[in-house]
């Protein structure tokens, strides 16, 4: 039996198996595992046409290319890549924030060399303590941007049984919480926040007043596949890493690219297509980011195109309810970020974004990080909670609720000490 058979196997063995069952969010949506349907997935490792993928030339030239094609086509939509014109401007830099410790950059993004044209700020911490470029996180929405001290994570909560109040998990109390971003810092890293607001909102209602106008002004021009807000925040976050290279403090090649939920759907996407990013991170991404489409558990993909009709490409709405007849899966995103290193990160009371989706996505890119020869998740067991495992494929099952919080960034900052070598 093949790696990749052998695996796919694991994964529908594991989705027969009882899971742990999850409160619902809301009337008429699966979160119980002996609900889950059977399904099967599209093999990464088997071209479209049938032929299997043996080395990892094949991979890299062939079907890579297709797999991007196919999300490209039938999922997220296509954008242009870098413009013409496009430069970069520092509008403030200050030394002297968090007492010290960080200079803040406002960096202006312009797409074009008009001067009222489409751009974006990016604002940036960088520690005052480094000796040269320091690698970087980027994402959106990582922190607000108009505070002075910004907050980076918050504090692990989870629902208690009997009051439905939020409480603090035992052993969870003395974590960094809003002093996340200055441990950021004091381990040499730089943090860098866009906000969408600036030229894709995250809004039915006004998105289409924005840069996806200067991709394609008139409506009834746009072609199905074209990209939409999740399309167009990722491609500001790879403009974002244009600016990195031009700037000496950061060091470009070390950049990693995170984001939580439906900005944790982004930089999945950002880190497929963009090769530069040295890492990707997908925080409680759910459907539509790392949790497998096919198990319809949780979030489906017919509620997230009705409800989010301005997140995917119009393509995407066609496996409404169909979504055993997508040609690829959730998995096959992980596993174009090969072999760079990914983690995928769930929260056990988030039922809505499926961590035991999120996980098998993980399970189902292992067969390609094998092939190009560097250790991938290495297990097809569900880990206990708050028990992080993998090698350049990382996950963690932590306690609580759908966040960002501060004991994900803690294991995000272990995973990068491990793989970029500062």
């Amino acid at each position: 039996m093949s790696t990749t058979a052998f695996y796919l196997l694991v994964l529908a063995l594991t989705v027969m198996a009882a899971g742990t069952s999850l409160e619902a969010d809301a009337e008429d949506f699966n979160y119980d595992e002996s609900k889950v349907p059977a399904y099967k997935l599209p093999d990464s490792l088997v071209m479209q046409d049938g032929t299997p993928v043996q080395d990892a030339e094949t991979w890299t030239t062939q079907r890579r290319p297709e797999l991007l094609e196919l999300f490209r086509e039938h999922v997220y939509g296509r954008l242009p890549g870098r413009p013409e014109g496009m430069h970069f401007e520092v509008a403030e830099e200050d030394s002297q924030m968090l007492g010290g410790k960080a200079t803040r950059k406002k960096i202006v993004i312009h797409f074009s060399d008009q001067p009222d044209g489409p751009k974006l700020t990016a604002v940036s911490y960088l520690p005052n303590k480094r000796s040269g470029p320091v690698p970087m996180f980027v994402g959106l929405r990582l922190f607000d941007r108009n505070l002075e001290y910004p907050a980076a994570g918050r504090h692990v909560t989870s629902r208690d049984a009997e009051t439905k109040k939020n409480v603090v998990p035992t052993g969870f109390e003395k974590l960094p919480g809003e002093k996340v971003i200055e441990t950021i810092l004091d381990q040499g890293y730089g943090i860098t926040s866009l906000d969408p607001a600036d030229f894709v909102p995250d809004d039915k209602e006004t998105w289409d007043e924005s840069l996806i106008q200067w991709f394609e002004p008139e409506k009834e021009k746009r072609a199905p596949d074209m990209g939409k807000a999740i399309a167009s925040w990722a491609w500001a976050l790879s403009r974002t890493l244009d600016y990195f290279e031009t700037d000496k403090d950061v060091d470009a090649k070390r950049v990693i690219v995170v984001g939580h939920s439906r900005m944790g759907k982004t930089a999945l996407w950002a880190g497929a297509q963009d090769e530069r990013f040295a890492i990707v991170i997908s925080n409680n991404s759910g459907c539509g980011g790392a949790a497998l489409s096919r198990r319809i558990f949780g979030e489906t993909v017919a509620r997230i195109n009705t409800v989010f009709p301005f997140w995917f490409c119009d393509n995407f709405r066609r496996y409404n309810g169909r979504e055993s007849d997508l040609p690829v899966d959730q998995h096959e995103l992980v596993a174009l970020v090969a072999p760079r290193p990914v983690y995928i990160a769930s929260a056990e009371e988030d039922g809505w974004a499926d961590p035991q989706g999120e996980f098998l996505s993980a399970v189902g890119a292992d067969p390609v990080y094998q092939l190009l020869g560097v250790e991938g998740l290495g297990t097809a067991t569900l880990p206990r909670v708050n028990q992080p495992i993998g090698g350049h494929i990382g996950y963690h099952l932590r306690v609580g609720q759908h966040a960002l919080a501060d004991y994900d960034w803690l294991r995000y900052l272990d995973f990068a000490d491990r793989h970029l070598s500062k």
